[in-house]
């Protein structure tokens, strides 16, 4: 058959009528194939080679017939590849099926490598035997795959660097994706988690509860838990501690299934800071209440009686000055003595609701005055370093002079301290203020005292100028706070 598009050689053939029809119509389905089909002798010479072949590798068939197979075959491969056409011959068992894993390559007429999916098979022939490999070009394929596992790798990547616990369940809620940040949280590594059940990482009181809610979501999308509605669930870490945390769910239809998404961040430390700022704004509010009551008592019973008496003696002198002269001279001086008593609690009154000093004579000298004060009424001494040329702007200066004041303080009322000492500097880009002493010292861990503001106080101060506070103590090894606050060039804090 001169013009059958496939060609299988054999020369003492002489087929019939319908050996002539069948052989055109096997020709036709070969040529018909979407794979390389070729066929080869034992001396492993092609004897048939379709179309899809002549696409595939780039040679006509005209030149590939009779020609050696290893023409198709990278020099690298070829006599691995003899050597396992061999042992098939041999045993009549290949290792190569298509679609398998392995890849075999071959080799295009312009001398590109390219790789191949291939299977094989071999048949008696009066002639001998003939060995046919079906061959797939898959690069294509294996492009795509690279592409997949590229991204898969990058989705993984991302997964991995997200800060917030990343889970999917499939719908018996086993666990199907567990990123680093859920290990860090909940204490249990990927290999546990895996394949587990999702309520292995709830508290056993709201399983039932949970399984509701993912049930509801599943039949109507909707669910109530967003990132960041103020919702609080609980988990529960390897080591039985359980914790609060904020979450979103999400669901995925998949060929396997859907699939379940939650997205879970620890909140341990946000729940803790607000309860404290409630605590300290109930407390700071009891201390502002009786700041007041203290103050009214003291305008009460120092000015008020003063003021009153002053009154009382000033209505005598205008009833008695000229008949008692003598009496009204005693009075007047018992008057200018009560006066300057006035003057003076009016004064320290006034400092106590605001330092004057500071308006006066500047940040510096007021701290030194604080120092003054605080070693007259505890005995100890305080060493002061300020540096003379740091000018801060209101409401600063204030805010560093109650931080001074609230830490001696604290000093003073606990730290029964032999030694005390306060340097205010500044350092690059911010002022650092830092209040030493030698004292008893504490766990900087242990539980504030109820109706202590104590550091609170100091870091609430420290973060309205956005700074911070750093708190160095141990029992036995006395305290140091330092106190960071940004500033600008021109020495304005920031």
């Amino acid at each position: 058959m001169p013009d059958s598009p496939v060609h299988i050689l054999d020369d003492d053939a002489t087929p019939s009528h319908d050996a002539g029809h069948a052989a055109a119509l096997l020709a036709g389905l070969l040529d018909s194939a979407m794979d390389a089909i070729i066929t080869v002798d034992e001396q492993q010479k092609v004897v048939l080679y379709n179309r899809a072949a002549e696409k595939i590798f780039g040679w006509p068939r005209q030149e590939m017939l009779r020609q050696p197979l290893e023409k198709l075959i990278p020099g690298r491969f070829r006599a691995d590849h003899s050597q396992h056409l061999a042992r098939f011959g041999t045993t009549g068992v290949a290792p190569r099926r298509m679609g398998g894993l392995r890849v075999v390559h071959g080799l295009r007429a312009n001398g590109e490598e390219f790789p191949m999916d291939a299977s094989i098979s071999q048949l008696e022939t009066p002639q001998g035997k003939l060995y046919t490999v079906i061959l797939r070009d898959i690069t294509e394929r294996l492009k795509a795959e690279e592409r997949s596992n590229r991204l898969a790798a990058r989705l993984a990547g991302l997964l991995d660097s997200a800060m917030d616990a990343i889970i999917t369940v499939d719908e018996q809620q086993r666990i199907v994706l567990y990123n680093r940040a859920a290990e860090k949280i909940f204490g249990w590594t990927s290999e546990e988690a895996m394949g587990a059940p999702l309520e292995k990482l709830i508290p056993e009181r709201y399983r039932g509860q949970h399984g509701s809610h993912v049930r509801r979501f599943d039949r109507t999308g909707v669910t109530s838990r967003r990132m960041g509605d103020g919702t609080v669930l609980y988990g529960q870490r390897a080591n039985g501690e359980e914790f609060p945390m904020e979450s979103s769910i999400s669901q995925l239809n998949t060929p396997e299934g859907k699939l379940f998404t939650v997205i879970l961040r620890d909140i341990t430390e946000r729940i803790r800071t607000q309860e404290e700022l409630s605590s300290f704004a109930a407390e700071a509010h009891a201390i502002r209440e009786g700041e007041k009551s203290r103050i009214a008592r003291e305008l009460h019973d120092e000015l008020a009686q003063s003021l009153t008496a002053l009154k009382m003696d000033t209505i005598w002198l205008r009833d008695n000055a000229t008949a008692q002269p003598e009496k009204a001279v005693a009075r007047l001086a018992d008057m200018v003595s009560m006066l300057d008593t006035t003057v003076a609690a009016t004064r320290r009154i006034a400092a106590d609701l605001r330092p004057l000093m500071l308006d006066d004579l500047g940040l510096a000298p007021a701290i030194e005055w604080l120092a003054h004060t605080f070693t007259q009424r505890t005995g100890v001494p305080c060493e002061v370093s300020v540096d003379e040329e740091l000018e801060l702007q209101e409401p600063y200066a204030t805010a560093v002079f109650r931080i001074v004041q609230e830490s001696l303080a604290n000093v003073g009322k606990h730290a029964h301290a032999t030694e005390t000492a306060v340097v205010i500097a500044r350092t690059g880009q911010s002022v650092v203020l830092e209040v030493r002493d030698n004292g008893q010292g504490f766990s900087t861990t242990a539980p504030r005292k109820p109706h202590s503001l104590g550091l609170m106080g100091l870091r609430e101060r420290a973060q309205l100028l956005k700074g911070s506070v750093h708190i160095d103590s141990r029992p036995g090894k006395g305290t140091r706070v330092q106190v960071r606050i940004p500033v600008l060039e021109s020495g304005a804090p920031a």
